[in-house]
């Protein structure tokens, strides 16, 4: 199978979007501009396309097919990330606690770090218990960038950190 890779511009940056035919593989930070590829799988506009959307703030939810490579450890919590709503927020012990296990916060902060799909699986709504931010792989100002973006946008309750 082959892989596919298309950047864009955003207002946190350069985003990497890698794919293969069908499916969104990774989102990474800080890319350097690539030439397009002559044909590119439409899945790349696909995404391309809803993050716009995302970042004008007219969608709040993401459609499209994922395949994030992890351990099975690792795509659980994924799965549970997707599942916190657009301007709201969780702690790494509110997910360890969806696990069954209270002591898995550091096991949930390590999957969450390793997400290969930052923004669609939205590891930045992954706070620390006393409501501080915390770790991001793209930085903690991209971080609070996207919540105050989606509190702008969304109808949930204020954040605070």
């Amino acid at each position: 199978m082959s892989t596919y890779f298309l950047t864009i511009d955003s207002p946190i940056g350069i985003l990497k979007l890698t794919s293969d035919e069908t499916q969104l593989n990774a989102i990474s930070f800080d890319s350097e501009p690539l030439t397009a590829a002559p044909l590119l799988p439409d899945i790349l506009f696909l995404v391309k396309k809803q993050l716009q959307e995302y970042f004008a703030g007219t969608r709040q939810s993401f459609d499209l097919p994922l395949d994030p490579q992890g351990t099975v450890f690792q795509k659980l919590v994924w799965k549970l990330l997707a599942q916190v709503p657009y301007g709201s927020t969780r702690s790494y012990i509110e997910i360890a606690r969806l696990l069954g296990s209270e002591n898995a916060s550091r096991a949930v902060g390590m999957a969450n770090g390793r997400n290969p799909i930052p923004l669609i699986i939205p590891c930045h709504r992954i706070i620390g218990h006393s409501g501080k931010l915390t770790g991001y792989a793209g930085g903690l100002a991209r971080k609070k960038w996207l919540l105050l973006h989606e509190q702008k946008f969304g109808t949930n309750d204020p954040l605070f950190f």
